[in-house]
């Protein structure tokens, strides 16, 4: 795959290229049956999202026959890492720790996953300060 660039996408396109990673490669045909049974989408609507993540180089498309099959141009990992870097990004830096302990606490994690995040909030324990500023107005510590 290609380097990664960041990918702005809508939540619509998301969800395309959710399936596309997952299946590494799929047809417009299949996308449409499998957004018309998840989403309850209509063909022309997956055809059009298929399109533009073409546009955005999300996306690359081969002609087989008369059908095109869509394979994925980013990786899935790093596009998520950035998505949520950025969302992030947009929230007071105070307030990021507890809406990861929101986060954590709402989401379905395996004793994998539950395990590498003890670890790594270990280390970064080592190292954390006592408390966060407030970084939405330069010079103000709190908010």
């Amino acid at each position: 795959m290609e380097a990664q660039t960041q990918l702005e996408i809508s939540d619509a396109e998301w969800e395309v290229m959710r399936v596309t990673w997952t299946l590494g490669s799929v047809t417009s045909s299949q996308m449409a049956e499998i957004m018309a049974e998840k989403m309850g989408w209509k063909t022309a609507t997956v055809k059009t999202l298929l399109g533009r993540l073409i546009k955005k180089g999300a996306l690359r498309a081969e002609k087989n026959g008369r059908a095109f099959t869509y394979y994925p141009t980013v990786d899935e990992q790093p596009s998520m890492d950035e998505a949520v870097e950025t969302l992030f990004g947009h929230l007071c830096q105070m307030r990021v720790g507890q809406t990861l302990t929101d986060l954590v606490g709402k989401l379905t994690l395996s004793q994998a996953d539950i395990g590498q995040l003890q670890t790594v909030l270990a280390e970064k324990a080592k190292t954390a300060p006592a408390e966060v500023d407030c970084d939405c107005v330069p010079g103000v510590t709190k908010c």
